[in-house]
């Protein structure tokens, strides 16, 4: 099928499969450990908690949360990885075979592909601002979340970080580019409640000899990751999601 008759979504898989095949979905753990350790700490995770790994890659980060979540009191907790990109789940279910707790799921953000009222905690770590419509994205969300859950998402690409708008045009697919306030205005409408924002620089030493693409000199790298990720932390109010009128799955 040309491309260019392409969906978003498939747009999005035909790129990520790409990336896949050239071995980027595990580079992106060396690349987004730092932002992601720090974020991982404040979920507060417990053994027994159910966590999505929203825009997965190669299952780095999903095998992080698997750890913390595994076998304890409060019984056997549960990660779930999903990704539009089926070559990168591929990857993921290789690389996490010796874990019993992890499954991974190929899907889109805007329809996923599981049940009301789920997850305990979902991740999404340099993902969100891919979604053709992060609106649809934070519907199905607050569906698969349970009450009381809570969301933490990670992103890199936003206004108020002027040294990642570099990357906007080297991407081969759209990007959403928004504001803090913007994004947090965008999950109050979407009725998630204690909505909070904040940075998470990248404390990753950056060689002298370090050659990047993404950025036009390592100055401007290392004031992007001063700057750091946006995360932006939100719970679903005390309330049940019910089944929607449509086939999810």
């Amino acid at each position: 099928m040309p491309e260019k008759s392409l969906n978003p979504d498939e747009k999005l898989q035909l790129e990520f499969n790409r990336w896949a095949t050239a071995g980027e979905g595990e580079k992106m753990e060396r690349h987004h450990l730092d932002i992601t350790e720090k974020t991982i700490r404040l979920m507060d995770l417990r053994p027994g908690e159910r966590v999505l790994d929203l825009g997965c890659g190669a299952g780095w980060a999903t095998r992080l949360l698997a750890r913390l979540v595994a076998d304890g009191p409060e019984g056997f907790g549960q990660v779930v990885g999903l990704d539009i990109s089926d070559e990168m789940i591929r990857s993921a279910r290789t690389a996490s075979k010796d874990f019993e707790n992890i499954l991974y799921v190929w899907g889109s953000a805007q329809q996923i592909p599981w049940e009301e009222n789920f997850f305990d905690k979902v991740l999404s770590v340099e993902s969100f601002y891919y979604y053709p419509d992060q609106e649809r994205a934070l519907h199905e969300l607050f569906r698969v979340m349970a009450p009381h859950g809570r969301m933490f998402l990670l992103i890199n690409l936003y206004k108020d970080n002027p040294y990642s708008l570099q990357w906007v045009d080297q991407l081969k697919v759209p990007v959403q580019v928004r504001s803090e306030a913007e994004y947090v205005e965008l999950l109050k409408k979407h009725a998630f409640e204690n909505v909070e924002a904040r940075r998470i620089p990248d404390d990753t030493p950056t060689p002298d000899d370090y050659q990047t693409k993404s950025f036009r000199n390592l100055e401007d790298l290392r004031a992007f990751k001063r700057i750091g990720a946006l995360l932006l932390m939100a719970s679903k109010p005390d309330l049940r999601t019910p089944a929607p009128g449509y086939t999810i799955y």
